[in-house]
């Protein structure tokens, strides 16, 4: 089965602000994962579909977690917590250095195999990559990174950071059981500092279902000043995304950006 989703969202700044996951022209180091605002359809754009199996996606507004009295948290804390919940990580105060949940807890198989973005002033493609199919062998595990596919390296050019609207279209499966309450929250700092908090609830998702979703990022103008030291200090952009699902982590994905238009 496949569907998809549409909706918008915002987010709140915590300074001035600095674009989400994305791409244009250049290159991606592995994976994919978004965040945003959503689009969900099976085909039929929703307009025929069975209301019981189709749900669409629902966009939170972002927070940053001193704006809402959410507990300032460390990473060193929420290492020793047993379970993770989304108000864990809305109080961490920078980027984390290692992931906060190992592969194993992703039961659900959740898997993401697509992701484009696009201009959505002018529709332009600005990156698209597609997960080749599973070829390994039985027997053929040795030697795998358990953490591979869970970060992202995005090269980007200067003209990326003065886009107004971009949307990421995420593609993803799901395994043989139904996720309730999923939802993602994507944070991005640079040199530390939080810029961005970005807050998405997915809803329901069918068990062995194919699901896409368009995630809509406004940003408000950058200043100069900001965009030359993030141009000028390429991969000290950094994202944590953070997957739960019924309030527990279960998917933590990573990535950095470069606004030089260089590897």
């Amino acid at each position: 089965m496949s569907y998809s989703c549409t909706s918008r969202g915002n987010s709140q700044d915590r300074s001035s602000t600095k674009k989400s996951t994305g791409n244009n022209p250049g290159s991606c180091g592995s994976g994919g994962d978004s965040g945003g605002s959503s689009t969900n359809s099976n085909g039929q754009a929703g307009t025929n579909a069975d209301p019981n199996t189709i749900a669409g996606m629902k966009v939170k507004t972002g927070c940053n977690s001193t704006d809402a009295g959410v507990r300032v948290t460390t990473e060193e804390e929420l290492l020793a917590n047993t379970a993770i919940t989304p108000e864990d990580v809305l109080g961490l105060q920078k980027i984390t250095e290692n992931y906060l949940c190992g592969p194993g807890e992703n039961v659900y198989s959740i898997d993401f195999t697509r992701f484009k973005i696009r201009d959505m002033e002018t529709g332009t493609v600005l990156f698209e990559i597609t997960k080749p199919p599973n070829t390994e062998k039985a027997g053929d595990k040795r030697d795998i990174d358990p953490n591979a596919g869970r970060f992202v390296r995005y090269q980007f050019t200067p003209a990326f950071l003065r886009l107004r609207q971009v949307g990421a279209t995420v593609e993803f499966t799901v395994g043989d059981m139904p996720i309730e309450n999923f939802r993602m929250i994507e944070r991005h700092y640079f040199r530390q500092k939080l810029l961005k908090s970005f807050d998405f609830e997915f809803g329901f998702c069918m068990p062995s279902s194919k699901n896409t979703c368009e995630h809509i990022y406004e940003f408000p103008p950058l200043s100069d000043d900001i965009m030359r030291e993030m141009i000028s200090h390429p991969y000290e952009t950094q994202s944590d995304s953070f997957y739960f699902v019924d309030n527990k982590l279960v998917m933590h994905n990573k990535a950095d950006y470069s606004y030089s238009g260089a590897p």
